[in-house]
């Protein structure tokens, strides 16, 4: 019986030692660092692999996860340069760098983050109006990165981002955003409409005056060509006169005769073209016409007595009778 009580406490002595050697053998995972307690004090960090601690003497004291990790902001009321109230949350995104600073220098780290965040939030965000605000977020998570950055030095972790998610403003200044947005809109379009009707007006001017120019131009031109036609024309009348009046000084009796009949004949087509005659009754024969024109080559020959004395004969068989 006592035998088998020493074996038992053999045993038992023989347990123990294993559990104390195997509690000194420490793995540390790839990620992590183990700071490590000397009677609680820290003498060193454990990188991953496998590690062996003096019994008794030494222990564990923090696992720090060395990996980038996440936090999320809750949700803040934030007050504008401009009096607005919105409401605020975002992500911060950091990694410890130094594992023995984290574990030490602050308590409760990711609280202490988050905090900080929420502070220089407010900050940063209330030193700008609404309109900033909304439209310089980037601006905004870069400030505050800066921020950050700087104070957590100290507690060896390094802040890689932090993203504002949600800015949520008051439901009536939403509106109130609204109906300004659709009346700067309305203001634009109606703008847009009025410079295009003006450039229309101004189009369908210059088309106009470009079209009294060329159509003043086409007059003219009309205008050069009817006397330049009239030009020949008067020049035609006066050589036809001129041969006329020098044929008749010549004794030439069938000239003249020529000349009357053509300008009688050209009359009477005249007063048979116009608008206002209907019905055209003249007392009008041949013969008389004929005799007309026999009566002035008389009168002609009475005109040119000079020629009448050497060449009687010539001018008297020249008149046709009827």
């Amino acid at each position: 019986m006592g035998l088998s009580e020493f074996q038992f406490l053999g045993i038992m002595l023989v347990a123990l030692a294993v559990f104390g050697l195997w509690s000194t053998v420490k793995i540390v995972p790839q990620g992590y660092a183990y700071t490590v307690e000397n009677f609680g004090r820290y003498t060193r960090t454990l990188t991953p692999g496998l590690h062996i601690l003096v019994p008794i003497m030494e222990r564990i004291g923090y696992r720090m996860n060395l990996k980038e990790q996440v936090l999320d902001i809750p949700s803040q009321d934030v007050i504008t340069k401009d009096n607005a109230m919105v409401r605020v949350n975002g992500v911060t995104f950091f990694q410890i760098i130094n594992a023995p600073e984290a574990a030490y220098e602050v308590n409760n780290l990711e609280s202490a983050i988050v905090n900080l965040t929420m502070t220089n939030i407010r900050t940063v965000m209330g030193s700008m109006d609404l309109d900033e605000l909304l439209s310089n977020r980037d601006q905004i998570n870069a400030q505050l990165l800066h921020v950050l950055d700087q104070a957590t030095e100290a507690w060896g972790v390094k802040v890689t981002r932090i993203e504002i998610k949600d800015i949520e403003p008051p439901r009536d200044l939403v509106d109130a955003m609204a109906r300004q947005m659709k009346a700067e809109r309305l203001k634009r379009a109606q703008i847009l409409e009025a410079e295009g009707s003006r450039e229309a007006a101004i189009l369908e001017a210059e088309g106009e005056k470009r079209g009294a120019v060329l159509e003043a131009e086409g007059r003219r031109e009309a205008a050069f060509k009817d006397a330049e036609a009239r030009e020949r024309q008067a020049e035609a009348e006066a050589k036809a006169t001129e041969m006329v009046s020098n044929a008749i000084s010549q004794g030439n009796v069938q000239a003249i005769n020529y000349f009357v009949a053509n300008n009688y004949v050209k009359a009477l087509e005249k007063i048979a073209s116009a608008p206002n005659q209907k019905v055209l009754m003249m007392p009008l024969e041949a013969s008389s016409l004929i005799g007309s024109i026999a009566g002035i080559a008389e009168l002609s020959k009475e005109a040119f007595g000079s020629s009448s004395g050497s060449g009687g004969s010539g001018g008297s068989g020249s008149v046709p009778r009827s």
